[in-house]
């Protein structure tokens, strides 16, 4: 019997020491991977720091912050720091509700959107689908750099757009020094209504409607968009770093920093949404305005990888989240669901931010400040990063050129799917 076991003893040894001796000197293991790939970014400078999660079959695999807030690297990023998530915020903010409203027969997503947005009534817009927006087919306009309307041709800002002090006439605090006047927003929904549409209904990539999504959202609930986020999804999911202007529940140092801004608002972004139209709009849109850590992120989109479920709780019909996150005009070369990113209709390495072996049915979103987060259903698979690539300015673009995204992706499908 003590023979017996001094051999079972001797091969799990050998087990031991040849699965060391694959990880640590053949083939790497996954976690080596992803580190060696995020490290490397962090010393080439592609950012600073970030957070990785992932989940397959709803364990997780990797969990995991790396580096600093910024280059001086006197904060380390830790997992309940929180990140400005960028245009993730438009998966993660009114497209819930959006489709809840489906759910209940309170939107019709192919009536035309003045039905919805009053002010769009008279414009060239009025007939534009819902449906036709979400998935960026509308011919809308990519953006409106609002902040450069607000400029004189010396450089200043025009006169009652903003002051230095806060008051009931400048109340939107756009830094601690810069206040912007309570009746501008009215200029930038007139400027977002009045905007030509392309002449022909081709994929254009627009934040528009996005802006305009909370105001839309009210206008059927009749009640406060932020609060009803809240109620319906973020809390009963326990997403608890996951929200608005992070000042009023974050702690500042927990709050990783963006971009040294020295066009606009000329101080470091640090606790207020780096996006310069969200920031305008009292930080709260759907276009962006969300900061959240990796865990918080991951309640919401495990909700959507199970089809609208988590815990036993229903939130979203399981075919209304297929619906939203299915190619609506693949016939047009336009690979997007409803206000998701979607797999290219055809993959070119180098020109996708994520893996090459992402399935079909897979769907997620990439925000400017250097986020990811996506979903593959048919590999029960999630994977979220968060980085802050615009330090110190959006200048910065190796995240894109290094392919560090697409690199993460990719590696999750060669160790845990082939």
């Amino acid at each position: 019997m003590s023979c017996h076991l001094s051999i079972l003893k001797l091969n799990f040894a050998v087990l031991a020491a040849a699965l060391f001796m694959a990880t640590s000197f053949g083939q790497p293991s996954l976690e080596a991977t992803l580190d060696s790939i995020i490290y490397n970014a962090i010393d080439s400078s592609a950012f600073p720091g970030a957070q990785l999660l992932v989940l397959h079959k709803d364990e997780t695999i990797i969990h995991k912050a790396y580096g600093h807030h910024t280059y001086t690297q006197q904060r380390p990023v830790e997992l309940q720091h929180v990140y400005d998530l960028a245009s993730v915020t438009k998966v993660s903010s009114g497209l819930p509700i959006l489709m809840k409203l489906v759910d209940h027969n309170l939107i019709d997503l192919d009536s035309p959107v003045s039905k919805y947005i009053n002010d769009w009534d008279k414009s060239n817009k009025a007939n534009l689908s819902i449906r036709e927006m979400l998935a960026h087919q509308a011919g809308l306009q990519p953006y409106i750099v609002f902040w450069a309307e607000t400029l004189k041709s010396n450089g200043k800002f025009k006169r009652r757009t903003f002051k230095d002090k806060q008051s009931k006439r400048f109340p939107i605090a756009i830094t601690d020094n810069l206040y912007m006047h309570k009746k501008y927003t009215s200029k930038m929904w007139s400027a977002i209504r009045d905007t030509e549409l392309s002449a022909e209904k081709k994929y254009k990539y627009s934040g528009l409607l996005f802006l305009k999504l909370p105001e839309l959202i009210e206008g059927i609930i009749n009640t406060d968009y932020e609060t009803q986020l809240k109620q319906s999804f973020y809390s009963p999911l326990k997403a608890t770093h996951l929200g608005y202007n992070p000042l009023s529940s974050v702690p500042l140092q927990d709050i990783v920093p963006t971009e040294l801004d020295t066009f606009f608002r000329n101080t470091l972004v640090h606790g207020r949404v780096h996006d310069e139209a969200a920031a305008m709009l009292n930080g709260v849109s759907c276009n962006a305005g969300l900061f959240s850590n990796a865990e918080s992120l991951a309640q919401l989109f495990r909700m959507y990888l199970n089809g609208g479920e988590l815990n036993g709780k229903r939130y979203i019909s399981e075919q209304t989240i297929k619906e939203f996150t299915s190619y609506q005009y693949p016939d047009n070369d336009n690979r997007r669901g409803l206000g998701f990113d979607k797999p290219p209709l055809e993959y070119i390495d180098g020109e996708s931010y994520i893996a090459k072996s992402a399935s079909p049915s897979s769907f997620g979103h990439s925000g400017f400040t250097g986020t990811f987060v996506w979903a593959d259903p048919e590999h029960d698979l999630l994977i979220i990063f968060l980085s802050n690539r615009v330090y110190p300015d959006r200048s910065q673009r190796k995240l894109y050129t290094m392919d560090i995204r697409p690199k993460l992706h990719q590696s999750l499908y060669d160790f845990l799917i082939h």
